[in-house]
């Protein structure tokens, strides 16, 4: 508990930054993706979000949700850059930052370089930095671990700052509703409803034994949540566990010479990436989704790291043999390789940006 950690999360992140740049739009329901048929949703201003619309959602949905939405093409290298600047005003306060993505970070204040006693005053700093220097927006959760900064940084959006004390937090998380824990998906959300866990209080109740045995080692996370314990260090070195690539397809795929084809596209792709890099690894994973969003995917290993096409394409296709695909038009293909080897290049270390 003598920790000090923030957790950075910016505010609707690419949408804000088309917003930021493109004036014209302010306060009209906005989203950054393509229109076509099958296009999908990067993000969503707060203005498209008040119609149901949210990443991850089909194009073809949102602008039936909201026939007035504007699409913009994401552009992705202004994200980067804009993360970039965000990355420097952290570090004027620490180096201990592990970002999570583009747009969020946690941030390890408790010895930092500007002497500043309360985190609380560093997060007001860094969200006005980030307010008068890029005019964008950043949600901050202060308080003494990873789990309950996450918790705080969402607490308040947008534009929110949200501080969980140490003598308030078995309290705080007895009123968070159980999707809100880290590990509870829709699966496990409808699980704990059915064993009567709806909440933190419900889930302080629970004794170990009884969440080990309902759930596995995840048991072991969600007793020390539901009683404030999250002893994760904030890591400013990441290893990169994997690299991959996939493609969705404008029309699905119903000819195997056709699959086979955009195989090899996809797995020229990986092995520019792998190379790019300098990655090694010796588990290669493909990865198909059918028409109707049902999803395959197959793995194999190999003794020694997969760096080349003539290694990587014949893996594949072995994969795709294992898969039935005759039942249901292909949407996306993908591949990845992954199990880093134990030599590591020093690129393969944390890709901030």
């Amino acid at each position: 508990m003598n920790k000090k950690i923030i957790h950075i999360d910016m505010d609707a992140f690419y949408a804000s930054i088309e917003l930021r740049d493109h004036p014209e739009y302010a306060g009209k329901p906005l989203v950054v993706g393509r229109p076509e048929s099958r296009g999908v949703v990067s993000a969503a201003s707060y203005e498209a979000r008040k119609y149901g619309i949210h990443s991850a959602m089909s194009s073809v949905k949102a602008r039936k949700l909201c026939p007035d939405v504007i699409f913009i093409p994401g552009q992705m290298e202004v994200y980067k850059e804009v993360s970039k600047q965000i990355h420097a005003i952290f570090r004027e306060y620490t180096d201990i930052i592990e970002p999570l993505s583009l747009d969020e970070a946690f941030l390890d204040v408790t010895e930092n370089k500007k002497n500043i006693e309360l985190a609380t005053d560093i997060a007001k700093d860094i969200k006005r930095q980030i307010k008068e220097n890029l005019k964008l927006t950043a949600s901050a959760g202060v308080s003494y671990n990873k789990f309950l900064a996450k918790i705080a940084s969402d607490y308040r959006k947008p534009d929110g700052l949200c501080v969980i004390h140490p003598d308030k937090a078995i309290k705080f998380i007895a009123s968070l509703p159980i999707e809100l824990f880290w590990g509870v998906g829709k699966t496990t959300g409808k699980k704990m409803h059915l064993l009567g866990i709806h909440s933190g209080a419900d889930l302080q109740k629970c004794s170990l034994e009884f969440l080990i045995s309902h759930f596995g080692k995840n048991g072991n996370l969600f007793y020390d949540f539901a009683h404030g314990i999250d002893n994760r260090a904030v890591e400013a070195v990441k290893i990169r566990q994997s690299i991959g690539c996939e493609t969705t397809f404008e029309k699905d795929l119903t000819s195997p010479m056709a699959v086979i084809i955009e195989l090899y596209h996809v797995a020229c792709e990986l092995t520019e990436r792998i190379t790019l890099k300098k990655f090694q690894g010796n588990t290669l994973t493909l990865k198909i989704k059918f028409n109707d969003f049902s999803q395959k995917t197959k793995c194999i290993s190999n003794h020694h790291p997969l760096t080349d096409l003539d290694e990587i394409l014949p893996l594949a296709k072995k994969l795709l043999k294992e898969i039935d695909i005759s039942q249901h038009p292909i949407r996306l293909l993908g591949l990845s390789v992954s199990h880093p080897t134990e030599k590591l290049h020093p690129q393969q270390l944390s890709i901030q940006f």
